[in-house]
């Protein structure tokens, strides 16, 4: 893929999150938070610009594609049974959302899977938001909310990564 393909891929990928409710902005929010406590120097800039460097890699361009494609068939009923009622209702026992986005983290290594673990738990900021949103019948975030808190965990790791390359 060539660099133009890529920051075109990035750029859709961008497109489809703000359209669905994300913005750069409130992901970086749940990144400060993540980050804050371990680097008072910290500032929203570089949250954003850890999003940036995430959102630049193949894996999560096709991860935020493919998940949201798929929360939008969906919501259009388009997808057989029983896999419409399982991605529809986020149903616990379903897990492929967070599988899915599992290839976003695993960039990141084991802090990327605990800070997923963190706030696929506790679903902070948008995450939540989505969350809540998800449960209206005519919207569907099954794969959404988990691939923001992927972006926002990889971001948090990447940035931790980084801090701990500068303090060596």
């Amino acid at each position: 893929m060539s660099i133009e393909s890529n920051k075109k891929m990035k750029q859709i990928a961008k497109n489809l999150l703000i359209e669905r409710g994300a913005t750069i902005e409130e992901i970086a929010n749940i990144v400060y938070e993540l980050q804050k406590k371990y680097i008072p120097s910290l500032e929203m800039g570089d949250c954003i610009d850890a999003i940036e460097r995430v959102l630049d890699k193949r894996e999560v361009q096709n991860a935020v594609l493919t998940g949201i494609e798929l929360d939008k068939l969906a919501e259009e009923n388009k997808l057989s049974e029983p896999l419409e009622s399982l991605i529809n209702s986020d149903n616990p026992l379903y897990g492929i959302d967070e599988i899915l986005v599992l290839s976003i983290v695993n960039v990141y290594g084991s802090i990327g899977f605990t800070n997923f673990g963190y706030v696929d738990k506790l679903k902070p900021g948008i995450i939540g938001t989505l969350d809540e949103e998800g449960k209206d019948p005519n919207k569907c975030n099954t794969f959404l909310d988990d691939i923001v808190g992927a972006i926002a965990a990889a971001a948090a790791s990447s940035i931790a990564h980084n801090f701990e390359e500068d303090e060596e």
